[in-house]
């Protein structure tokens, strides 16, 4: 007979429907005195109040947990990540449903905690307004830092249908407070029909770099990113997907979707190429709807995946630091 004690023992020794839902069967806590010892914290940020579109994006914590696979090593990059890193599952931010801007302090609450404790954020959204606690938080600990952004929209509005603070304005606010350097600010992906005129006008007096879907398909996403992580430089960056940056046809399940984006291929390589390179001290994932239809859980996989790919950056940069 079985030890009626024993249990699956953490980092995935259970098959990935069974036990306690943590993110890739990452150790679990919610006590930020046991984050000490950690290397990297997954976080949901389940909101999405601000959204201008379709609603959703608060079920995508739960949904990328369970579409989440048992750790193993990467066959391209051969390195586990859940074995290189010490990994931990830091629950949700308590959000407060309707009420943005309590459920903003509170994820910037819980990310400053994981900061605090010299741990890596992951954070799992939510809509893109969750990118601005995030920053906030990263930034409060490590001054201003370099963003790598792969979106169709490049969110740097003033405001949305006279509103300040949305899903569509995170960036702006967090140049215009210091909290990202916009000369250290690098937008992949950009397509479609928005932003304006003025938005762009805004980005170029700042000097933020932009570079659009045309770009990836005339020159290549490895260019394109090349490109992109010198402008980010080496110094703290934080790295922020939203998922729409991928074809609707990978990614049906999103608020604002756009025709002509990135394959999923595309986008897992760039950002493992990204973590791998750059100081990453933070990262969100944003924009996932699992419910929407037609995207089955298409999508939560593909987030799924996008954060595998991160840990395996921080993974491989840990591995060549320690050699």
């Amino acid at each position: 007979m079985l030890d009626p004690l024993e249990r699956w023992q953490p980092l995935g020794d259970k098959p990935d429907y069974a036990g306690f839902l943590t993110f890739g069967g990452a150790p679990a806590t919610q006590d930020p005195r046991e984050l000490g010892g950690f290397d990297v914290a997954i976080v949901g940020a389940p909101t999405d109040d601000l959204v201008s579109d379709r609603p959703g994006t608060r079920f995508a914590p739960r949904a990328v947990r369970a579409a989440s696979c048992p750790p193993g090593p990467h066959l391209e990059a051969k390195v586990d990540a859940f074995r290189e890193l010490r990994v931990v599952d830091y629950g949700d931010a308590p959000v407060v449903p309707a009420d943005s801007a309590r459920s903003h302090d509170a994820i910037e609450r819980v990310v400053g905690e994981v900061v605090d404790a010299g741990v890596v954020p992951i954070v799992l959204g939510g809509d893109h307004s969750i990118t601005e606690p995030n920053v906030r938080a990263v930034a409060a600990r490590h001054g201003a830092v370099g963003l790598l952004h792969f979106d169709t929209h490049a969110d740097t509005a003033s405001e949305v249908f006279g509103v300040e603070r949305s899903h569509g304005t995170p960036m702006y606010r967090l140049v215009e407070a210091g909290h990202v350097d916009p000369a250290r600010y690098a937008q992949i992906g950009l397509r479609g029909y928005w932003p304006t005129e003025r938005e762009f006008a805004w980005q170029r007096e700042r000097g933020i770099t932009s570079f659009f879907m045309h770009d990836v398909r005339d020159r290549g996403i490895r260019a394109v990113v090349e490109d992109a992580l010198r402008v980010v430089g080496g110094g703290p960056a934080f790295v922020t997907v939203d998922i729409d940056v991928l074809d609707p046809a990978f990614a049906p399940g999103t608020g604002t979707p756009e025709p002509g984006g990135m394959t999923t291929a595309e986008l897992l390589w760039a950002v493992r190429e990204a973590a791998s390179r750059l100081t990453v001290v933070g990262a969100d994932l944003v924009e996932i709807i699992p419910s929407a239809p037609g995207s089955a859980d298409v999508t939560a996989l593909a987030g799924d995946r996008i954060v595998r790919e991160l840990l395996t950056g921080l993974a491989l940069r840990s591995s060549r630091a320690g050699a």
